[in-house]
């Protein structure tokens, strides 16, 4: 709080925009000012506010120690003044008696007979006030629950009374009784008995997260899996983070644990991190730590102990050392609650959570599927695991690894990542063997593989750099042949990073690729003049060099678009071909075909293209090489995509994926497969297959390293998921991705963490999360106001921004909103969007307003009207409904909704003009078949003519229903029904 409130007026609106917060540290700590700030003014009833206020910030901060020292405090103000207490107030201070009973069962320093005593209390002080008793049993209940004694015969007192104004929501009184059931064994009454709750039909601020964390297991128990896996993505979103939650939290770790989904559960407890130090309730600490450690045990269980955990502030933790504190911890809170209790529940309790056997083997729970392998931020990639036993022996490995590589082989790129880590031990010796030659050649062998995986990864710089060291060491080991070949390795690496003369992005695009098509004009002009100086070079090594000369020509042809450079590739490949053929070089003879029916698809001629590549894939199958297989049909499954042939595409691409599944997936490009599949599965209509495939690019190009292109397809798939309406997985493959450290390190780029963070607060729209999600917009707005190069995406943002705010009814903050979209949408305009945001605007005030916000409304409207006016000058054509004949239905709307009915039928009937009589389009249909009964409700309902209006609606019906437009023709067909009634 920046100042202190000076008037009254200003202490209630502070409590107001307090109450909006989220629980912890900030509300709490701001709900503490206020409530000195109330006591200055020396009035009861601002006091009486600012404690209540103060007391649930406490008590949803999971500060139960400090709760009741508030309530004392208005309680005694009860006493003295308890005509200040409206019926309002009254309430709020006889309900929050049970929150003192729960805040002083969390407290194990608190005798049981001060518990009982406060129940006594509380009865009393019920029957003095002629309140029905029914809350007190229900507290009377969960004593004896916690406590673990009497408990058949304390819950048959409460549940059998009858509720009133006082009891718990029906929610929560379902997850007690669902918990009773649940102590007893009968996990099927349990379920039977939240089924309400679950289905989202009784909720409160703790409801349903806090019966979804104790039904988990249960559903495991019954089968219920695909239910299970909904409910743990919904409700640990409930959940997370929160200090009042903290229990809940550990019942979802715990559930991580037993479904084979240890990873994920430790990225929970990572994000969870804070309630170590935020939760000051020492038994729901008690529920939070058994939880961790039935994670931790189950992690430590499967031998990763060492593994980094995230625990307690102050220090680094690991698996076991981290479960060895929590144990303690937790070991220590239990005595305690049993001791005081004087009974074993507690203890009892923890014992038989840390007990129970994982209940499946694995359960995907995400749609980014993590293991233990996960959890350590890999630094490199993980080397490739080989199709074949290397040797051990450092020369055969050697050997082994060149011939492998002479030959294309991807398990040569094992048998590298093997050598680079040999020769890196201190204690390396390189081995005294004439067939291997000296450790210099090794080394260029090692920085030319370097260089090649630097290039998978487009870091040509990097890779022109290790090309030319590698070339001087080659010249040192005396191989010139190698060393040619690395150095024109160089030069088209070199080519591929824009030199200074190539104009900058955003500079005329022909000049740019004449610029880029000369460099690459000169790369192959320098590739030749290699190529012929080399002389007694190794015909493989020759056979690249031809194949490096074809690569300039297609890269040529890919910076310019020019057609007339197709020929001088086919040439080249030609030249390749006949090389290859002479010597028997089979994995160069794939290469040119395949570079044949690259360039045909290049210069658009799909046909000639898709006849090589089925050659290619015939060749392939029969004199091989097999790894080039899985290339080939990926090729062949593009070409018929493009082709439109889905069906071909995904028998292609699905015979590659498997095929791929024998090899090293960097070496096949198995990710480049999955994603080009998941288009064919969209083009077929089978879109949850697509998000399958999707996914597995996306971890695919994760261990590769190949992180943005991993981010860019995980930011598909979890828009795909949204569009699906899988709501909670587009979340939670968000909320797994921005926590990622480059992400959170701000190495990513920050264009396409804005993506991810746009696309999962369009997520939370959709959830009904309105809260969280224009929290994300507001500051994804704010962010992109300084994007001066990408005006039209904060135009899009700010809109959107702006009518979320206009659905919580906060119009002042949606003008200023939409009026930087507005500004954004004059630098690059945003016409559709921007005046369906506009519209949609005007539409909410007068919704939500009435008369009142009919001013308001239509200023919003006259923005749209200039919007309108400003497509049409340039000739634009709107996507979805015309932006004039929408404008003209908005105002009939508005003013409807204001009551301003002459002006709604007018505007009603210019929107109708605009539209003209319908046809065939079904979407032109449904506007005009809308505009007509909303001019039919407004002419014969509201304006009383009913004649005009039934005519009106059953002419119309009747086009519809000619014209075949049932569906549409129904609703007027309705509203001609109650038009005859009322005449």
């Amino acid at each position: 709080m920046q100042t202190a409130p000076q008037t009254t007026d200003e202490l209630f609106e502070a409590l107001r925009e307090n109450d909006r917060r989220p629980y912890g540290r900030t509300r709490t700590v701001t709900a503490e000012e206020l409530a000195e700030a109330a006591e200055l003014f020396g009035e009861p009833v601002p006091l009486i506010h600012a404690l209540l206020e103060l007391q649930e910030a406490y008590t949803y901060g999971s500060e139960p120690r400090k709760s009741p020292v508030v309530f004392a405090r208005l309680l005694n103000l009860f006493d003295e003044q308890p005509d200040v207490f409206d019926d309002r107030l009254r309430h709020q201070l006889f309900w929050r008696f049970k929150w003192v009973a729960n805040a002083l069962r969390c407290l194990p320093e608190v005798p049981l007979a001060s518990l009982r005593q406060w129940q006594t209390e509380m009865r009393d002080r019920y029957e003095k006030a002629g309140l029905d008793l029914q809350p007190y049993y229900g507290q009377a209940y969960q004593l004896a629950a916690h406590v673990g004694e009497d408990t058949d015969l304390a819950y048959e007192l409460w549940a059998g009374r009858t509720r009133g104004m006082l009891s718990d929501c029906e929610a929560c009184e379902t997850c007690e009784r669902a918990l009773y059931h649940l102590a007893s064994g009968d996990d099927e009454r349990a379920l039977r008995a939240w089924e309400p709750v679950l289905a989202g039909e009784e909720s409160c601020q703790e409801e349903p997260a806090r019966s979804v964390s104790y039904a988990l297991l249960p559903l495991l128990r019954a089968g219920r899996t695909d239910e299970a896996r909904r409910l743990h993505l919904a409700g640990y979103r409930g959940c997370r983070r929160n200090p009042s939650m903290a229990g809940e939290v550990g019942r979802h770790l715990e559930f991580c644990a037993l479904t084979g989904n240890e990873a994920r559960g430790l990225e929970l407890l990572a994000e969870n991190r804070t309630l170590f130090d935020e939760v000051d309730s020492p038994l729901a600490q008690l529920d939070l730590l058994t939880g961790v450690e039935v994670l931790l045990a189950r992690v430590e269980a499967l031998g990763r102990g060492e593994l980094p955990a995230a625990g307690l502030p102050g220090r680094s933790w690991t698996v076991a050392s981290l479960r060895a504190e929590v144990r303690r911890r937790a070991d220590d809170l239990a005595g305690r609650f049993d001791a005081r209790n004087g009974t074993t529940a507690h203890t009892d309790r923890r014992a038989a959570r840390l007990g129970r056997a994982p209940l499946l083997e694995s359960l995907e729970l995400t749609l980014r599927p993590r293991t233990l392998e996960d959890v350590v931020p890999a630094t490199a990639p993980a080397a490739p695991e080989p199709a074949q036993a290397l040797p051990e022996a450092p020369a055969d490995l050697i050997k082994r690894a060149r011939e492998l590589d002479e030959q294309g082989h991807p398990d040569a790129h094992a048998c590298w990542a093997r050598l680079r880590a040999l020769t890196a031990a201190p204690d390396h010796v390189h081995p005294d063997d004439p067939e291997v030659g000296p450790l210099v050649r090794l080394r260029a062998d090692l920085l030319e593989e370097e260089a090649r995986l630097a290039e998978r990864k487009d870091a040509h710089t990097d890779a022109a750099a290790l090309y030319e060291e590698a070339a001087g060491l080659y010249e040192d080991a005396g191989l010139p042949g190698h060393a040619v070949f690395a150095r024109a390795s160089a030069v088209l690496a070199g080519a591929q990073v824009a030199p200074s003369e190539v104009p900058e992005e955003g500079a005329d695009p022909e000049a740019r690729a004449a610029a880029r098509a000369a460099v690459f004009t000169e790369a192959h002009a320098e590739l030749v003049r290699l190529h012929e100086q080399a002389s007694g070079i190794a015909p493989y090594l020759e056979a690249r060099l031809l194949r490096l000369r074809v690569s300039a020509r297609g890269l040529r042809l890919q910076a310019s678009g020019d057609k007339e450079h197709v020929a001088p590739i086919l040439a080249e490949a030609e030249l390749l071909y006949d090389f290859a053929t002479r010597h028997g070089l089979t994995g160069q003879i794939a290469a040119a075909r395949l570079l044949r029916a690259t360039t045909h698809a290049m210069a658009g001629d799909l046909p000639a293209s898709l006849a090589e590549a089925d050659g290619l894939v015939e060749l392939l199958r029969t004199d091989g090489p097999a790894w080039h297989l899985p290339r080939a049909l990926s090729l062949r499954g593009k070409i018929q995509l493009g082709l439109g042939d889905a069906e071909a595409a995904h028998a292609s691409l699905g015979e590659g994926v498997r095929l791929a599944a024998e090899w090293p997936a960097e070496a096949v490009d198995a990710a480049t497969l999955h994603g080009e599949l998941a288009q064919a599965c969209m083009g077929l209509g089978r879109p949850d297959e697509a998000l399958r495939h999707l996914t597995r690019s996306a971890e695919l190009e994760m261990r590769a390293g190949t992180r943005f292109d991993a981010f860019c397809t995980y930011s598909n798939a979890a828009q795909l998921s949204l569009d699906l309406g899988r709501i909670e997985d587009c979340i939670a493959l968000l909320d797994s991705l921005l926590v990622e450290p480059d992400v959170v390190g701000g190495e990513l780029d920050d264009r396409l963490v804005a993506q991810l963070r746009l696309t999962r607060a369009r997520a939370l729209r959709a959830g009904d999360d309105l809260k969280a999600a224009t929290a994300e917009f507001v500051a994804l707005a704010a962010e992109s106001a300084g994007w001066d190069d990408d005006p039209g995406s904060h135009a899009m943002i700010a809109a959107e921004t702006a009518v979320l705010l206009g659905e919580a009814g906060e119009f002042a903050k949606a003008r200023e909103a939409v009026d930087q979209a507005l500004a954004a949408h004059a630098r690059d305009p945003r016409y559709e969007l921007v005046s369906n945001a506009l519209r949609e605007l005007a539409r909410l005030q007068a919704q939500q307003q009435g008369p009142e916000g009919l001013t308001g409304a239509r200023v919003f409207l006259d923005d749209a009207g200039r919007v309108a006016d400003a497509a049409r000058a340039v000739g634009f054509e709107a996507h979805g409904r015309s932006l004039d004949s929408a404008l003209a239905y908005e105002h009939g709307r508005i003013n409807a909704y204001a009551g301003a009915y002459d002006e709604a039928l007018a505007a009603l009937e210019k929107a109708l003009g605009l539209l003209g009589e319908p046809g065939e389009d079904a979407d032109v249909a449904g506007e005009w078949a809308e505009c007509v009964r909303l001019a039919g409700v407004v002419e014969g309902v509201y304006l009383e003519r009913t004649a005009p209006a039934l005519a009106r609606v059953e002419a119309a019906a009747h086009r519809l229903t000619a014209l075949g437009h049932t569906e549409e023709a129904e609703s007027l067909t309705g509203l001609a029904e109650r038009l005859r009634d009322e005449e």
